[in-house]
């Protein structure tokens, strides 16, 4: 296991070690969600093989029921309850994909669900959960607190509360993406997928290293976090689960767990092979990229594999791919996150630039400008024209520029065509 930018390294790993969740385990769940899922689509990617010189697919897994992968584990959860514990019905905290995989899960076998969501999750979201079926109870701030209440609620009634990625029954039905892989790519060498809690990677990884040794070769796998919000390094460094004691605010929340889980953990320490953290602008271009090229709508935390491929995580791992598969394992963005998203991303990318510049108050200055930056052929799409401001002159106007640019050397063209003529851009965030 190698982890970027982590000083320590985990202990070796034991080959006695015996794994709570099976091969045997993930191809039983596969038999059972016959029927329960859509066996999502491999995309290949041209425009990403020429950027890596290999074979790229994309698992779609964005295109699955409900948005995610989620529902896959929450089926076979929820499939292997007593009658008894159906009776009772189920509870769940989710903000976002849990939430309408458990519902879609309750409403396919006919149990009761009962989802708690904090307030302020995204209305789309909240609306598909209870398009489902569930009943949606908004507590709390954040997630953490959606789920003391849904505890509370357990205890309460009974109800039998699914966790989204700490069981053995998840982290199998949610291993059955690495049965489709093989499938879909018998060729496969190496596949990136996120982590959140674990249980994506910990499911396929079981299956993909087992049929792997089965032919009598190696499949590599590399986990994806966000940087601002990566539970799992200081775990695999700690050789033990270790709660990060604070978060940074990210984009991939669907992927912002503060301790992974304790089941996909031990998996993951023994059989993935590294794992890696990924930037918010290289997460915020990996949509764009993903909308341009390959026409799929992804949410942050489906797209931080492809992020890692463009940020050239395989080339720092010293990786020689020849046959990479990415998993998209979500699509359920806020379209007003998507629109944020995009005019992050495009700024990172220097697509989308703005300049404040310091100029005299006098006729014919705005049309220089204009004219200057119309001869580069960007186009600009706002401006801001105000004499007032603590750091301007008597008779001096400060003008913020918005443009579309087509990329980081056509933004420096801008800019250096601005500066030739006397003026001095300062470029905005």
């Amino acid at each position: 296991m190698s982890i970027i930018s982590q000083a320590a390294a985990p202990s070796p790993r034991s080959e006695e070690r015996q794994l709570s969740v099976t091969l045997d385990d993930v191809v039983a769940a596969r038999s059972e969600l016959e029927g329960v899922i859509v066996p999502t689509p491999m995309e290949h990617s041209r425009a990403m093989g020429r950027m890596l010189g290999a074979t790229v697919h994309f698992k779609a897994e964005n295109l699955q029921r409900a948005g995610s992968f989620k529902v896959r584990g929450a089926y076979i959860r929820m499939s292997r309850l007593s009658a008894e514990e159906k009776a009772c019905g189920v509870v769940a905290a989710s903000a976002g994909n849990h939430a309408q995989g458990v519902a879609l899960a309750a409403k396919k076998l006919g149990i009761s669900a009962r989802i708690f969501m904090p307030h302020g999750a995204a209305l789309p979201k909240i609306a598909a959960t209870k398009d489902h079926g569930a009943e949606v109870v908004l507590h709390g701030s954040n997630v953490d607190e959606a789920l003391a209440e849904a505890q509370r609620c357990a205890d309460e009634t009974g109800a039998v509360i699914i966790h989204p990625f700490n069981h053995t029954d998840v982290v199998a039905g949610q291993g059955t993406i690495g049965l489709e892989i093989l499938e879909q790519q018998p060729e496969v060498d190496t596949v990136l997928m996120s982590i959140g809690g674990g249980g994506l990677i910990a499911g396929a990884a079981v299956a993909l290293k087992a049929k792997a040794a089965e032919q009598g070769r190696e499949i590599r796998i590399i986990g994806v976090q966000a940087e601002n919000a990566a539970a799992y390094p200081p775990s695999l460094a700690a050789d033990s689960v270790v709660q990060i004691k604070a978060a940074k605010r990210t984009i991939a929340d669907g992927i912002a767990v503060g301790q992974p889980g304790e089941i996909p953990f031990d998996i993951i320490r023994e059989l993935v092979d590294d794992v890696v953290t990924v930037s918010e602008d290289a997460i915020a271009q990996a949509l764009i990229f993903l909308l341009e090229r390959s026409k799929m709508v992804v949410e942050p935390a489906g797209a931080v594999g492809v992020a890692a491929l463009m940020e050239g995580k395989l080339e720092e791992l010293g990786v020689d791919a020849k046959n990479i598969v990415t998993v998209l394992s979500g699509g359920n963005i806020d379209p007003m996150l998507m629109m944020r998203v995009i005019q992050h991303g495009l700024a990172a990318a220097q697509r989308f630039l703005r300049v404040k510049i310091m100029l005299r108050d006098r006729p014919g200055e705005l049309a220089t400008i204009s004219r200057l930056i119309a001869s580069t052929d960007a186009n600009v799409t706002g401006v801001d024209h105000s004499p007032i401001g603590s750091d301007l002159s008597m008779g001096d106007v400060s003008i913020t520029i918005t443009m579309e640019t087509k990329g980081t050397e056509h933004s420096s063209q801008v800019l250096d065509t601005l500066r030739a003529e006397g003026y001095e851009p300062m470029v905005l965030n």
